[in-house]
């Protein structure tokens, strides 16, 4: 059995579940269903890899991906890198951010993190479920003990602007979360760590970043539409988001 067939046979052999109903996290109104990867499965790095290609994101070790019966507006994205060209905004966002330094380190907990983190979501966020003080609990949703999650820090004099928890893919990155500092909010830092997490992935040589769920509906997740070279999944296979309708 050649390794593609036994990937093949062991994604077979994972069970999904499905959630019951529940208010959509994007679009309040909604209600959502969500397919979860059975949490119990042995998964790595390789399985993982091939259900991002399929539109399942993580949220600590949980995949899942939103299975509404009535809504399709949770559209999976990616970057096909070598065909990206910053816009006029972009570029201007590069050049606000040239003093801005960037490192890439492995996954793992520091109390730094922890306290920009809580910043962030306070301030961003105020009353979400993801607002903790509890380090383990933040440990749990940030990082996974199969994949290969790495930390992007932005500095600026030593002073840490962001980070961007990113997973290294077979065939690119997926960005999974990103917070920032609120005060420095003009420099477009969420944007910034979606264009080093491009450059990264050229350098690398693979052929995507995936960007999660686009949601034209939604001010949160609509920005990813201003990313050129963006394509999306249907859920047969990956098309350019010129062809949605």
């Amino acid at each position: 059995m050649t390794a593609h067939n036994e990937l093949l046979g062991l994604l077979q052999r994972l069970r999904f579940y499905v959630t019951p109903q529940h208010v959509c996290s994007y679009l309040p109104r909604n209600d959502a269903v969500t397919l979860f990867a059975d949490p119990a499965a042995v998964m790595n790095e390789r399985m993982y890899s091939t259900l991002v290609t399929l539109g399942f994101r993580r949220s600590g070790e949980h995949i899942y991906r939103p299975h509404c019966p009535n809504c399709r507006q949770c559209v999976p994205v990616r970057i096909a890198v070598n065909d990206f060209v910053p816009n006029r905004s972009q570029r201007r966002n590069l050049q606000n951010n040239r003093d801005v330094t960037t490192h890439w380190q492995d996954a793992h907990f520091t109390q730094e993190h922890f306290d920009l983190y809580k910043q962030y979501v306070v301030t961003r966020h105020p009353g979400s479920s993801m607002a903790t003080d509890d380090p383990e609990q933040y440990q749990r949703m940030m990082l996974t003990t199969w994949g290969s999650a790495r930390l992007l820090e932005l500095r600026h004099q030593g002073q840490l602007l962001a980070v961007a928890m990113t997973d290294w893919l077979d065939d690119g990155l997926s960005a999974v979360y990103t917070y920032f500092d609120s005060q420095e909010f003009q420099r477009g830092l969420g944007i910034y760590s979606i264009l080093q997490q491009i450059e990264t992935t050229r350098q690398l040589g693979h052929p995507y970043l995936y960007l999660g769920y686009w949601i034209a509906a939604c001010d949160n997740m609509s920005y990813k539409r201003n990313f050129s070279a963006l394509q999306y999944f249907d859920g047969q296979s990956w098309s350019p988001i010129s062809n949605y309708k």
